[in-house]
């Protein structure tokens, strides 16, 4: 039995950190109900790299994080949309959305407003800056919130920052943080609870050491590149053909690795004495090490040092770490095939966490716009002429 089984979630949410969120749940088992605007749905059918598939409404960034969930439309804005929207609201456990704080109110469909309909009900609202505050207005996307957390100063080196993580990082932690909260709620005693996600703490949370340099130590943390700011050596180091990365964190990993590489005499010298001295020379080190890394292969490193317990690894593509047999032999991939208006199969990522060393199978594939329409509005006493009525009249 898959941990969230039985547990029912009114999903509103669009593009990604709300999406993202409700599909760790659907993962786990919760049934996933997504509720798009008619016509145009969740902005994440039209993005992605495939024109052809955003043209269709099933985008790349959509089909990524909505296996496992049933799509019906539903226009917010109108009296009869309300009306169908609290019926769904007294059937379910949760409601997840990501508007500007203020939106659902202004519907009157605020968490307040639909305990009338649900006394047990679990609101999750996800922005980017919380329900309150001087910024709780503003319009934010994960580029903004990268600069805003102060990620984009501790990325890339002294010449180049700053940057920004490659990837929507503040959304994807925002989604993370919200599924998180959700799980904790949904096996909580009833009473029904109001989760307000901000994706700035959110983030702000996992960067909680660096941050920490500077509220206990005083150090304003600054970007280092490829360096680990904890230790050293610690980071990426020159071979013959690449880049290697080494985490020789521990006294015992420093020592292990000098003496490998026939450098015994890096561990007597008084500039690499301990860590603090090792931080402090970090580059004259780097120099040294790369003096004999750079005369083997990545792969011939990686062999000799992981097998005398220092730590060492690889820098790879995205191609080459999804062909790696640590994924491949561990499933996190899935195929999905026969999707509605997609003409090949595709794989996509399932989530990270095995339950007894399953990974827990999604159920279906991500849906087009408003498939589930007639099944949902059926189970709530439609018949099929109310619900033609309903498309005549743009409410769904």
């Amino acid at each position: 039995m898959k941990p969230l089984q039985g547990k029912r979630i009114l999903d509103l949410t669009n593009v990604l950190a709300g999406p993202f969120c409700t599909y760790q749940l659907a993962n786990l088992g919760a049934e996933v109900l997504k509720i798009e605007t008619p016509v145009k749905g969740d902005l994440a059918r039209n993005l992605g790299a495939d024109p052809d598939l955003n043209s269709k409404g099933m985008g790349i960034s959509f089909l990524a994080q909505n296996s496992g969930k049933k799509s019906i439309t539903l226009n917010l804005k109108s009296k009869k949309g309300k009306i169908l929207f609290r019926e769904l609201v007294s059937e379910y456990d949760a409601v997840v959305e990501n508007f500007r704080p203020g939106v659902m109110k202004r519907l009157d469909l605020s968490y307040e407003s639909l305990k009338k309909n649900n006394s047990n009900l679990i609101y999750c609202a996800i922005t980017g800056f919380g329900q309150d505050g001087p910024l709780s207005q503003n319009p934010a996307y994960d580029q903004i919130i990268q600069g805003l957390s102060g990620v984009m100063t501790i990325t890339g080196d002294s010449e180049n920052n700053p940057f920004r993580v490659g990837y929507p990082i503040s959304d994807t932690i925002g989604g993370l943080t919200a599924a998180m909260a959700l799980s904790a709620a949904l096996n909580a005693p009833k009473g029904g609870s109001f989760i307000d996600v901000s994706m700035l703490e959110a983030t702000l949370v996992t960067m909680g050491w660096v941050i920490s340099n500077y509220l206990i130590g005083g150090v304003i943390p600054k970007a280092q590149g490829n360096e680990n700011f904890t230790s050293s050596p610690s980071g990426s180091f020159q071979a013959k053909d690449g880049l290697l990365n080494i985490a020789a964190n521990k006294d015992e990993q420093w020592e292990l690795l000098a003496n490998h590489l026939g450098r015994k005499d890096l561990i007597e010298n008084p500039d690499f004495s301990n860590r603090e001295m090792r931080k402090k020379n970090r580059l004259r080190l780097k120099a040294e090490l790369e003096t004999i890394l750079t005369t083997k292969l990545v792969e011939e490193w990686v062999e000799e040092l992981n097998k005398i317990s220092v730590p060492a690894g690889p820098v790879l593509s995205i191609p080459e770490v999804l062909n790696h047999p640590q994924i491949t032999k561990r499933g996190i991939l899935t195929t999905l095939e026969n999707i509605p208006g997609v003409e090949k199969s595709i794989d996509v990522l399932k989530a990270a966490v095995l339950f007894d060393g399953d990974h827990h199978q999604i159920d279906s594939n991500p849906p087009l716009l408003g498939a589930d329409n007639t099944s949902v509005y059926s189970s709530l006493g439609l018949g099929e002429e109310e619900i033609n009525q309903l498309k005549k009249e743009g409410v769904i």
